[in-house]
């Protein structure tokens, strides 16, 4: 799989866009500054999203963007092929014709990884992502806490 920073980065903004859903929606101006991605980039890449309708744009004042549907019904593979990421390794793009017009050796390890790669993405969610990254930043909340108490203690 050749994931280019297109897939990357939607995954990313729609990772952030989850981090902030609770907050109504969010300006791509706002996902550009906190995840340092093209405005311009953004945009097309939130076009291709709202046409796969994973996100929904609201007009106006205190517009932007939100999610269309629940962070659990949203994967990662999901987002991938919003933004017409393949997910392929193979050097003929599944057509089989990676050798002279036929099959090359390999062609099969190549696809079955594709489709490893495939139902792992397919099994994550963004609700997923998002505790995780709850987690971690309750935990360097945490760590920080506890280096301020110990910092307090020693003086």
């Amino acid at each position: 799989m050749r994931l280019t920073t297109k897939g990357r980065f939607a995954v990313t903004a729609l990772l952030d866009l989850a981090m902030q859903h609770s907050n109504g929606p969010v300006t791509l101006a706002d996902i550009s500054q906190r995840q340092k991605i093209s405005l311009s980039y953004l945009e097309q890449l939130f076009a291709k999203l709202r046409h796969r309708e994973l996100v929904d744009s609201v007009r106006g004042p205190g517009g932007g963007y939100c999610l269309a549907k629940s962070l659990d019904q949203v994967s990662i593979a999901d987002i991938i092929l919003a933004v017409d990421e393949p997910i392929d390794n193979t050097r003929c793009g599944g057509k089989e014709n990676c050798l002279n017009d036929g099959k090359c050796m390999t062609h099969d390890l190549w696809a079955e990884l594709n489709d490893i790669i495939f139902n792992y993405l397919g099994s994550v969610t963004l609700k997923q992502l998002v505790d995780e990254q709850k987690q971690r930043d309750q935990q360097r909340e945490q760590a920080v806490v506890k280096l301020y108490d110990m910092r307090e203690a020693a003086f």
